[in-house]
């Protein structure tokens, strides 16, 4: 481990988001170990982890106060679990979302890592309570769960199982802060999550609109991303509706009740995401001719650029406000 190094942290898969969380960790100083059972997985990760670095750092973005060289060399690699874990201060899991092979990982884990070792898991949905509940030291197992690219998207969903620990909760929020992220620490499991609930929620509005023929596909998505999402790149829907009200947020719930009511109660049942429907055929169609996917690695490359871009310039904005 490097001298300097602030401790261990281990990094279980090295697909998109292990490698993410890897470079988050070593921005903020920490030496990581990326495990993966397939040996040739690891090695294009790590190759791939020295570019990304060295690519952030030539466009002003690489987090953290060292060199992407200096990073570099604080990621390491292990096709041994144990080694990848032993000693570890915490271990971050990134394998497939799959309940059997989370229930077999984080069983050989509990045994392998030291006791007071946080066992975190970046799932999307599975909640911690169904693959921990039978764990000898199940009250250090919580989710952390990132959203997608991590490096240019800082918000982390932390869910604690009814069995985990504070003091782990505590720790696990204050390390994804050093880290730069912004922890959410939900106070109860609840299906879904709360990031992919409101994606779901939007996503079904936008499915009906286009099934009842009021806006075409192209539209809505410039709805969103042209109103409601410049917005939310700066609020959230509580702030921006207390400052979209000229007497804050108790006249706007007051002056939009009977309107909201009337909208909401018109919405009616959701609509099927079944990929076989004519609806969801015609949207993947109409998606596919714009961006083919064969071209959808490049269009990501795309959108991490303007996501990384607008990373920046909050941060940025971030730091006039703060020497006001």
């Amino acid at each position: 481990m490097n001298s300097s190094s602030k401790g261990k942290i281990g990094i279980i898969g090295s697909g998109l988001i292990g490698k993410s969380w890897a470079m988050l960790f070593v921005g903020a100083g920490y030496n990581v170990v990326i495990y993966d059972v397939v040996k040739d997985q690891i090695d294009n990760a790590l190759v791939d982890i020295g570019k990304q670095l060295a690519a952030l750092q030539e466009r002003g973005l690489l987090r953290g106060t060292t060199s992407a060289g200096e990073q570099f060399q604080l990621v390491g690699t292990s096709d041994n679990l144990r080694q990848c874990v032993q000693d570890a201060i915490y271990v971050q899991e990134c394998v497939p979302e799959s309940l059997e092979m989370k229930l077999s990982l984080f069983k050989e884990l509990d045994s392998l890592a030291d006791k007071e070792t946080i066992l975190a898991s970046s799932s999307s949905a599975i909640p911690c309570s169904k693959f921990t509940e039978n764990l000898t030291n199940r009250h250090r197992c919580i989710i952390a769960h990132p959203v997608n690219p991590p490096y240019y998207m800082p918000l982390v969903e932390l869910v604690p199982s009814p069995w985990t620990e504070q003091n782990v909760i505590d720790r696990t929020r204050s390390l994804m802060t050093e880290l730069g992220q912004s922890p959410v620490t939900l106070k109860k499991e609840v299906r879904g999550f709360i990031q992919p609930r409101i994606q779901y929620a939007i996503i079904m509005e936008c499915l009906k609109l286009v099934e009842e023929n009021v806006l075409d596909i192209e539209d809505v998505d410039k709805l969103v991303k042209d109103g409601l999402g410049l917005l939310s790149a700066f609020l959230g829907p509580f702030e921006m509706n207390h400052l979209n009200d000229k007497n804050g947020i108790r006249s706007f719930f007051a002056s939009h009740l009977d309107e909201a009511d009337s909208v909401l109660s018109s919405l009616g049942a959701p609509v099927p995401m079944d990929s076989s429907s004519p609806l969801i055929r015609e949207i993947s169609n109409r998606l596919e001719s714009v961006v083919p996917v064969k071209d959808l690695v490049e269009r990501r490359r795309w959108r991490d650029e303007r996501l990384a871009a607008l990373a920046k310039l909050r941060s940025d904005l971030d730091k006039d406000r703060d020497s006001c």
